[in-house]
């Protein structure tokens, strides 16, 4: 496997590690400006976006999506708020119809599929995991209000004056930087494990969630193909298809809570309010505990994530990746790997479980 870890602590970085394989076919190294997909964490930078529009007077989190985007009031969608949108409340976590590679990296085909469907539950009475509608849904109400795609809009907020090697779709002139990713031991046992309980004849919606129906295997990585795809790679996929560096993810999420490279990306008023728990509990569709806990589409602290404490938010994303901010400590931190494990995988966790042990112990001024 390879790895890398950032951490910054008042805007400074503190820790700035990697190493191991970047492609295990040709044991390339991981090395300094190695990237790499960064699965659900592209979900905390679009709500990222989301509540600097906030900020800055141009969007409203009470705001009925319809009132940016007037097609999504079809089927009954017209109460929907942003804030339902964020919070993985809509009723659109999965597609009804079975989408293809090629659906899915067609932005238009996607968001006019989820504006005309009908919610899978009545909006408001419940939740459940938008592990990849949740990019196309913010993502089209930011392209509404900015004019710009997300990933133009994240790269002219974030990545270019941050100077951070993270896009959301990537530019193929740096293909080559991006790590390849491998299923490991423990997320390949736990598909077949879920193959075998889906009982025949049966929508799995959370399956369907994560696959499109079509478009990526289970474990959503093959060896030329799901999150490998090229074409994946360079469409604007932003619930789970950001590429970044460690350092990257670790200066942006520092500068959403303090100064870092001149940057500040949110006002202290705008995290307050952005991380009051939305979204909690029991989802829709079910599963084994724990769960998550999310406030305007930034995952919270919870059993199912332990970050340094409850003034900490972020996302973690599939396999093992994980990058937040701490308002406490001043924190920002990454964590990237591409070799994915599932469940049972603690090597994120031991991280933050160390960095809150310093952190605590460090003398103070």
């Amino acid at each position: 496997m390879g790895a890398a870890l950032c951490v910054r602590v008042a805007g400074e970085t503190v820790a700035d590690l990697w190493g191991g394989t970047a492609d295990a076919r040709d044991r390339s190294p991981w090395t300094k400006d190695t990237t790499s997909v960064i699965f659900s964490c592209t979900k905390g930078l679009v709500s990222l976006l989301a509540a600097r529009l906030v900020q800055d007077g141009l969007l409203d989190w009470r705001t009925p999506v319809a009132a940016h985007w007037p097609e999504f009031a079809a089927a009954g969608k017209e109460r929907i708020t942003v804030a339902d949108l964020l919070a993985h409340r809509s009723g659109l976590s999965a597609p009804r119809a079975l989408l293809t590679v090629e659906e899915a990296i067609d932005w238009d085909t996607v968001t006019g599929l989820l504006a005309a469907q009908e919610p899978l539950w009545p909006p408001g009475e419940g939740h459940a995991y938008h592990a990849l509608t949740h990019g196309w849904l913010a993502g089209e109400v930011i392209r509404r209000v900015t004019g710009r795609t997300v990933g133009q809009y994240f790269d002219d907020l974030i990545a270019t004056p941050l100077h951070a090697d993270a896009w959301i779709g990537l530019p193929h002139p740096v293909r080559r930087q991006v790590a390849h990713l491998r299923a490991g031991p423990s997320l390949t046992a736990l598909v077949a494990q879920q193959a075998a309980a889906r009982p025949a004849g049966e929508v799995d919606w959370s399956d369907r969630a994560m696959t499109l129906g079509k478009a990526f295997p289970a474990e959503l990585v093959a060896d030329e193909g799901g999150f490998n795809d090229p074409r994946i790679q360079a469409a604007e996929l932003p619930g789970a298809g950001g590429i970044a560096s460690a350092r990257a993810l670790a200066a942006i999420w520092s500068a959403t809570v303090v100064e870092t490279d001149g940057v500040r990306l949110l006002e202290a008023g705008t995290v307050d309010d952005a991380i009051r728990p939305q979204t909690e509990g029991t989802p829709v569709f079910g599963g084994p505990p724990p769960y998550p806990r999310w406030g305007m589409g930034f995952q919270l602290p919870s059993l199912a994530r332990e970050y340094l404490g409850p003034a900490s938010f972020g996302h973690d994303g599939a396999g093992g990746q994980v990058a937040f901010a701490d308002v406490t400590h001043q924190v920002g931190f990454a964590f990237l790997t591409n070799l994915m494990e599932a469940g049972t995988d603690h090597r994120a966790t031991a991280l933050v479980d160390e960095l809150r042990r310093i952190l605590r112990d460090r003398p103070r001024p």
